[in-house]
């Protein structure tokens, strides 16, 4: 590897698997000069000597070799496993850094740790992004939908190359600058809990058609094909499609050959775990984490196959492409509902994080490169650009009457999946929440009542009932007429 006396290159990266190699490639073919290091440096040889060959990629041989070959202000990305290994890099980085360089974490970082390491870096003088990295191998190598947060004076540094790097659509870029502090990573998360809600509603599609509808893969694949033609046109409903009809060397589709336990790496937990913190009733996301625990529990599910009855003699007796429209506006109102409740989320974390984040532009990131890309976000977009502070998207009209339209289908295909026995948690759970969220009263007068009865934990009267006899502010009653007075420690979910 050549040396050169004067720093020429534009972007650093640590870190060559597989999404590092491909970005880094990715960098090269936009014009920029990338400056490449591994803790294992026989990895940046063969890289340089294999799929680097013929590029302007500049290899380094230690950390302060890799510096030194970066321009200032640096602009350093790691693309390194998230935890521990940020931080030792980081700390590996900073006696050879000088002020204002920026250290980028592309890695699946959970967003507690960018807040930390944008506040420890800041105080040392340097500048921090965290970044969202989206799209997998492929669309790292051929433009990401990318999600930075941090120190707002690094984004006019990282810019250009950012958004060069990353997916178009409508010819802008799939990525824009989100917010400070762990922002970044936060709208990652809120991603990829997204994702998790996407992925298995189409999974409960798939069942509803498979057991309820007893249709062949080839005609689930047909459905899905036809989705994929208008308003639930998604990167996720297109491989699905591919899934269904892929065959094993006997014939037999692949699909059915699969174990039933679903993986997780997280970051759809860490947003349910989020939501609880803020009070926000994403639910749609945390059915679809329970689902994937309880797809682990295999052995059990077979014993319990073997002992628990379901509902007599199910059998679908409609008119089958009837149902299958009904189901794909099912499907459609419920990941409406998932993303309203994402935004939601989003909404909340922002003013606890004191965040000015950029809803139209995290529409506009997520619209290409990323897994949860669809043609719908470009309408999300637009409800933001037309209402900056639009207090839920169920409020825009586009999605109010895109909801409304498809509630009959809604309603009729949860039933029928109930009725045949299938199990349908985020089907089940997006409507329950439109309804519950539709509702001006609640049965939550009777719970606090419970509360207060059993525990002292005081409730409040409505607005309207507030007089002499009944004041404002957190009261207890003698319920029985026999227990004390005294109130327990007032607090609110």
């Amino acid at each position: 590897m050549s040396r050169h006396s004067e720093p020429i290159g534009d972007f650093g990266l640590i870190g060559l698997a597989v999404m590092g190699q491909n970005l880094i490639l990715n960098v090269n073919d936009h014009g920029f000069v990338a400056v490449a290091y591994n803790r294992t440096v026989s990895k940046v040889d063969h890289f340089l000597e294999n799929e680097a060959k013929g590029t302007n990629i500049i290899g380094a041989r230690s950390i302060e070799d890799f510096v030194n070959k970066l321009k200032c202000p640096r602009k350093i990305m790691l693309l390194v496993k998230a935890g521990s290994a940020v931080d030792d890099f980081i700390e590996q980085l900073i006696p050879y850094l000088k002020k204002d360089d920026i250290i980028i974490d592309g890695g699946n970082s959970h967003f507690p740790d960018s807040i930390r390491r944008c506040k420890y870096l800041e105080e040392k003088g340097f500048r921090f992004i965290g970044c969202g990295v989206s799209g997998g191998e492929s669309g790292a190598r051929y433009g990401p939908s990318l999600m930075p947060g941090g120190t707002p004076s690094a984004w006019e540094h990282v810019r250009p190359i950012f958004q060069a790097i990353a997916a178009k659509a409508d010819n802008e870029p799939c990525c824009d600058w989100v917010g400070e502090t762990g922002a970044g990573h936060y709208v990652k998360m809120v991603h990829n809990g997204i994702e998790y809600g996407d992925m298995q509603l189409i999974c409960e599609a798939y069942h509803i058609m498979r057991e309820g509808l007893e249709l062949s893969h080839d005609e689930i694949g047909d459905v899905f094909e036809l989705w994929n033609k208008g308003e639930l046109d998604s990167y996720l409903i297109e491989i699905t499609r591919n899934i269904v009809r892929y065959k094993d060397t006997d014939g037999v589709p692949l699909v059915e050959k699969v174990k039933d336990t679903a993986g997780q790496k997280g970051t759809g937990k860490w947003t349910a775990i989020s939501a609880l913190d803020l009070g926000m009733p994403v639910t749609l996301i945390g059915e679809a984490v329970f689902s994937r625990t309880l797809s682990a529990l295999k052995d059990e599910r077979i014993r319990a196959s073997k002992l628990l009855r379901g509902p007599n003699n199910p059998k679908f007796n409609g008119d089958k492409q009837i149902f299958i429209r009904q189901l794909g506006q099912a499907l459609y109102a419920s990941k409406l509902i998932s993303y309203a409740q994402g935004f939601m989320l989003l909404r909340e974390a922002a003013k606890d994080n004191n965040w000015n984040l950029n809803y139209a532009g995290i529409a506009l990131m997520w619209r290409g490169g990323c897994i949860i890309r669809s043609a719908f976000l470009g309408d999300i977009k637009n409800a933001y650009v037309n209402d900056p502070n639009l207090e839920n998207l169920l409020f825009a009209p586009y999605f109010k009457k895109a909801v409304e339209d498809a509630q009959d289908s809604w309603r009729h295909v949860i039933s029928q999946a109930v009725l045949l026995g299938i199990p349908i948690p985020a089907f089940s759970t997006a409507l329950a929440f439109y309804d519950g969220y539709r509702h001006e009263k609640l049965p939550a007068n009777l719970l606090q009542s419970q509360r207060d009865y059993f525990g002292a934990h005081t409730f409040r009267y409505l607005d309207e009932c507030i007089d002499a006899q009944h004041p404002s502010g957190d009261i207890h009653i003698n319920w029985t007429g026999e227990g004390g007075n005294v109130s327990a420690s007032t607090y609110q979910a």
